[in-house]
């Protein structure tokens, strides 16, 4: 998306010019020829497009580093930052969202506008396509509030400030905003290209919006806003899907052949993205970093029990762990051996493992001067009077109970173990994680061809068409690395409608993992107790057993030999802090927030509260 930036530089100096103007008069009737009326913006094709990017900039999803620890993927810092909501502690007055219109407003101005634009300034194509533009980042705006509180007032022109009264919009039904989003949707789509290239490469094109539509209609069919299950909702959410597919197809998107490297290019899986790149739009991975690679944050985003065991093996098997049976050296080796050396191709992309390399330029070590020569290792030892059975979920300074960290070439600041990797510009070692220098390179896609696979196999299976359902998580599965086996299912031997609506909540946890969706989607299918019965963040941790010698420079736990001098330890609780331990204990009867108080306060009659925050407006309606 470089041209956002050009284009958002043009209108930084328009605007600028304008301001600068009012300093330069010599008289009443001076015309200050060098300043430009804001009425101009709409007579040169190149202001119009600027002003349209700046909706662009101000809605494109960025990378959310950290957002993992809001549900079972991550833990960031030292534990014990667990969220209150997710500890059972909600709030009207903590718990709620704000009703946001400025790019609402910007994109209707800018509508409305564009409408008496001249051909001689935009032909009747480009003007169409860039008001399906706006028209999709209404839409986008307005489903980032109704899927949050459900109805919102909806303004789809510009407002009189002059009259007052016309300023006091009620909230609609939530079902009148997902019929207006939806037909916002379908007008964009139909004046969108199927895809661009050049300059114009990562502007909404038509299998954008019509991805969004699918994804939006999957939320209204699924149990967060479909109580009765209504099966009309999940056919439209299939059919939306099938379409949002079709579309991306005949435009030449799909499945791009390597996982890890779909953040480092421009590629086909690539619906909609956001180019980071150094200097207009930098980014600064080093919150995900290990601190001996990280410069001003770290440990962000450690993956924790529930996200490291979701990843099956290579024939496509679930990889099991039987805590019960960790004291048996035979069965932690084998569990160990199918851990590290037996996953999907996801595995790898997503997570870096204590004990290998990590995968920058970095001299870790003191003295060394060749990178990437040495494991780092992420590990801890036994302290002289611990056994397995004394690991506590205390802290002493960041350390276990029973515990030492290993920090030989490693770093007891971690808690896991794990770090994520996905989408980390492995070309920049520590020393450029400062400041504007931050010049991580990466492309971000909030939509990619997966998540329309995806959503086309949950609405498909739940309207009775399980073979549908099967093929897309095949061609998923087969991109990971999977084999086929014998049977040609890809590991899948899940049998009804149940069982595979279960597969394709744990392939969407892997697929999909650190991208924003995890937390949502337990959301809209309200399965909160999945958290709940989970109790606490479980870890994983790779101890060094009693009375075996330090890894050596090279050593790395991908190796045999190397790798049977440790065992694998599960700590029950990651968050224990010096009051108390935390739980996951998400109340199961506040699915949406609540609105804002003091925006309700502003126009009580237009603006009732959530039912479920003691008002009167229900958003299933």
């Amino acid at each position: 998306m470089k041209y956002l930036n050009q284009f958002k530089s043009i209108l930084c100096v328009v605007l600028l010019v304008a301001l600068g103007a009012s300093s330069c008069t010599k008289g009443l009737d001076y015309e200050n020829t060098g300043a430009i009326n804001p009425k101009n913006v709409w007579t040169d094709s190149v202001l119009i497009k600027a002003y349209l990017n700046d909706i662009y900039g101000g809605l494109m999803p960025r990378w959310e580093l950290g957002s993992g620890a809001n549900a079972d993927e991550g833990i960031n810092a030292a534990g014990g930052n667990l969220g209150s909501f997710q500890q059972g502690i909600v709030d009207v007055a903590v718990n709620f969202t704000n009703l946001d219109y400025t790019y609402i407003d910007k994109a209707n101005y800018f509508m409305d506008q564009l409408a008496d634009v001249q051909e001689s300034v935009l032909s009747a194509t480009t003007k169409n396509r860039l008001i399906g533009e706006a028209k999709f980042w209404r839409a986008w705006k307005y489903w980032e509030m109704v899927r949050s509180i459900g109805g919102v007032p909806l303004i789809l022109h510009t407002q009189d400030g002059s009259d007052l009264n016309s300023l006091k919009v009620p909230r609609s039904k939530t079902s009148e905003c997902v019929a207006q989003i939806v037909k916002d949707l379908d007008e964009a789509a139909s004046s969108l290209p199927p895809n661009y290239s050049g300059a114009d490469y990562g502007r909404i094109n038509r299998a954008a919006a019509l991805g969004l539509k699918a994804r939006i209609l999957l939320w209204y069919a699924s149990p967060l806003f479909n109580a009765t299950n209504d099966q009309a909702r999940w056919t439209n959410a299939y059919n939306a899907s099938k379409a949002a597919v079709q579309a991306a197809d005949a435009a030449g998107f799909g499945l791009f052949e390597n996982y890890r490297l779909i953040w480092y290019s421009r590629n086909k899986e690539q619906i909609m993205v956001r180019q980071y790149y150094y200097p207009d739009s930098y980014m600064n991975f080093a919150p995900i970093r290990p601190i001996a690679f990280t410069n001003g944050s770290t440990n962000s985003d450690q993956p924790i029990l529930p996200l490291l065991i979701a990843y099956p093996k290579r024939d496509g098997s679930p990889m099991q762990l039987d805590q019960n049976q960790l004291s048996n050296p035979a069965y932690n080796q084998q569990f160990l051996t199918d851990f590290y050396t037996n996953r999907d191709d996801r595995f790898y992309a997503t997570i870096w493992c204590g004990g290998t390399v990590y995968p920058t330029p970095d001299v870790n070590v003191i003295g060394m001067t060749t990178p990437r020569s040495r494991s780092y290792w992420q590990a801890w030892t036994w302290k002289a009077t611990a056994t397995p059975s004394t690991v506590l979920p205390a802290r002493d300074n960041s350390l276990f109970s029973g515990i030492s960290p290993l920090i030989q070439n490693g770093d007891e600041n971690g808690v896991t173990g794990f770090f994520q990797r996905k989408g980390l510009d492995t070309l920049l070692d520590r020393n450029a994680l400062v400041g504007v220098a931050a010049n991580a390179k990466s492309w971000f896609s909030p939509m990619r061809y997966a998540e329309l696979l995806l959503n086309l196999a949950e609405s498909a299976n739940e309207t009775g068409r399980s073979g549908e359902a099967l093929n897309a998580l095949y061609a998923i599965r087969k991109r990971a690395g999977i084999a086929a086996g014998t049977a040609i299912n890809y590991g899948i031997t899940a049998t009804g409608q149940a069982d595979l609506r279960q597969v394709i909540i744990n392939e969407r946890q892997v697929e999909l993992a650190f991208e924003g969706f995890r937390y949502s989607d337990l959301r809209r299918w309200k399965r909160y107790d999945i958290l709940n019965t989970q109790g606490t963040r479980k870890g994983l941790l790779l101890m060094l057993n009693k009375g075996q010698s330090l890894p050596g420079n090279t050593d790395n736990i991908m190796n045999a030999a190397v790798r049977s001098k440790f065992s694998a330890v599960v700590i029950e609780n990651l968050d224990k802090t010096a009051s108390a331990n935390q739980f996951y204990k998400l109340s199961l009867k506040h699915w949406f927030n609540s609105l804002n108080p003091a925006q309700i306060s502003i126009e009580p009659d237009q603006l009732p509260q959530n039912k479920e925050w003691g008002g009167t407006f229900d958003p299933l309606q």
